[in-house]
């Protein structure tokens, strides 16, 4: 036994120390495992993507690398975008479209034959992997999935893939809490909630928002208005732990003059009027519709690779091809050569961080194309059994729209609207559509983007977008509430009943039942069985206080034994146990 597992046995469990010293392990192997999985995706890029293809993704302007020559430069990183296309100026002047495919294609070959060889539970999205874990598995998560998931989703979005990294980190925490649980012989209970705060604490740390994270984990596994209570206090701290981790190791790994603020720096972005309510109801209606279309690509598109006949092993393969060419044809044909529009590939946030900070230099058009393209890129890649998150596509996705939008408002009412601001509620109306999520997201872009201004129209917009989306889940493990989860099944019937007695539920004076005297022969009972239709009889004694019951099927068994029918009473026959709380 090692001096860890010792220390951890010693420990008082059924103290409260005991969230406080499993959620800070869990926190701080989030941390690490966050920080492992950003450097392993920069370092496939680096030594695939960019020398073959010439591509580098762009990334958020707090985004910082192992690779800082390849990286973006300073006036990016600051938020404050100086150049219109900070990013081609770091990376080679020229792409070669058709290189880029190749290297998705063999991204897609390596991590599909990963993952259906040693982990198929870690194809797709990992956070409907670790809520159908809690709900239906008693928190069990087999303990090589988190590193296949780490491996595949690094090799699928370093190649270029397009993904999100919120699902492999939210499932390396998950991982790890259930292991943790699992090691120490912990309640299934416990192993459910050190595997959602794990899921937080990943979540929390890679985004740079630990508050953020702490709601997540609650309130990511229903789809309905509920939240995992039980979750808030150890999610809270593990994700504080994991984003503090994780900070730290990044800070002094690849460390930059600027500091780690906000993933997409410190945007300033106003919202001066109540008036500006009425457009962003607009963006709303947008959000949701184009929501629905992303759920019902992505789940449709699913269907279709499962159907096709062919290996589970090449699958993945099949959907980077398609991925990539929808993004070769954009760029050397549609777009010329435009670089922006390369966002509907890898994780995009390079033209949403142009989208938050100067939306007018990218343009409408392109920014629409992203959003809808992504849709379809997004689902190739990761239905067809590629492994990453889909949180980062939908923030792209979200953002783009509404920074679309926002300049369309801003043409019709000149002056009066931010099209940036437009971009960021747009990135937390969109995923609180379809993750049925507001309030955690509410609260983590913000945190992404160091703005508080914008919480009314946010919350105006997320509420807006998570009623009208109710019908459609892009999480389909959620369930509605807790009394529909398997992992609170029971709990509620406890909670009702534990500590009821029948004096508190029977009321003579208010019921006509017939109650019967606990001196009352057998014999009696027979003729008033055949005279009522009643089936349950209380028994109550000479103070007419309720002392037992019997049922019709408990008289059943004297009536061929007339020897008896006179001897015995109906304190005989009633059944007191359970019932003695009533005298």
């Amino acid at each position: 036994m090692s001096s860890l597992d010792r220390f951890v046995r010693s420990l008082d469990w059924k103290g409260s120390g005991k969230w406080g010293a499993l959620s800070l392990l869990v926190g701080v192997i989030a941390g690490l495992g966050g920080v492992v999985f950003v450097g392993m995706g920069q370092f496939v890029s680096h030594y695939t993507l960019l020398p073959a293809s010439g591509f580098l993704p762009g990334e958020a302007a707090g985004e910082h690398s192992f690779f800082e020559s390849h990286a973006e430069p300073e006036p990016a990183r600051s938020g404050l975008v100086e150049s219109p296309d900070a990013v081609a100026a770091a990376a080679p002047a020229t792409i070669d479209p058709w290189m880029l495919v190749g290297v998705m294609t063999l991204g897609g070959l390596v991590s599909g034959w990963l993952v259906f060889t040693y982990a198929p539970e870690a194809q797709g999205h990992g956070t409907d992997a670790a809520i159908d874990a809690f709900h239906n598995k008693r928190g069990l998560i087999r303990s090589r999935i988190p590193i296949i998931k780490t491996i595949a989703s690094a090799i699928t979005l370093g190649t270029g893939g397009s993904g999100g990294r919120e699902g492999p980190i939210a499932q390396i925490g998950a991982g790890f809490g259930s292991y943790l649980a699992t090691m120490l012989k912990l309640s299934a209970r416990d192993r459910r909630i050190l595997l959602a705060a794990g899921m937080g604490a990943g979540v929390g740390a890679v985004f740079r928002a630990p508050l953020a994270g702490a709601l997540f984990a609650a309130e990511i596994l229903y789809s309905g208005p509920d939240l995992e209570a039980d979750v808030i206090i150890p999610a809270a701290t593990s994700s504080i732990i994991g984003y503090t981790t994780f900070r730290m190791l990044s800070e002094w790994l690849f460390p930059s003059p600027d500091g780690y603020g906000p993933l997409f720096g410190q945007l300033n972005v106003r919202f001066e009027t109540p008036l500006e309510l009425l457009p962003y109801a607009g963006l709303a209606v947008v959000l949701t519709l184009v929501g629905i279309l992303y759920i019902k690509v992505f789940y449709g598109t699913h269907k279709i690779f499962d159907r096709l006949p062919l290996p589970r092993k090449l699958k993945p393969a099949l959907g980077a091809v398609l991925a990539g060419l929808l993004g070769l044809v954009l760029y050397e044909y549609a777009f010329d050569r435009n670089r922006d529009i390369l966002a509907v590939l890898a994780t995009g946030y390079g033209t949403l961080q142009k989208g938050l900070t100067d939306a007018g230099s990218v343009g409408i058009p392109i920014l629409a194309t992203v959003a809808l393209v992504k849709i379809v890129t997004t689902s190739l890649t990761i239905s067809s059994g590629g492994s990453g998150g889909v949180f980062g596509p939908s923030m792209v996705i979200g953002g783009c729209v509404g920074a679309a939008v926002g300049l369309a408002f801003d043409r019709i009412f000149p002056g009066h609207i931010d099209p940036e601001a437009f971009a960021i509620v747009g990135m937390a109306g969109f995923f609180s559509g379809c993750a049925h999520a507001p309030f955690s997201t509410i609260i983590m872009v913000s945190e992404m983007t160091g703005s508080y201004e914008l919480l009314l129209p946010t919350m105006w917009v997320s509420t807006l977008c998570f009623v009208m989306g109710q019908r459609w889940q892009l999480y389909v493990k959620q369930v509605p509430s807790r009394l529909e989860s398997p992992a609170h099944r029971g709990d509620f019937m406890v909670d009702v009943l534990e500590g009821m007695t029948v004096k508190d539920v029977f009321r003579p004076s208010l019921e006509r039942l017939r109650q019967i005297p606990e001196s009352t022969s057998l014999e009696d009972i027979v003729h008033i069985l055949a005279e009522t239709r009643q089936h349950y009889f209380p028994v109550v004694n000479t103070n007419g206080e309720l002392v037992g019951i019997f049922s019709g099927d408990d008289v059943r068994h004297y009536l061929y034994d007339e020897t008896i029918w006179r001897l015995a009473v109906a304190g005989d026959v009633m059944l007191p146990r359970g019932f003695g709380d009533a005298r």
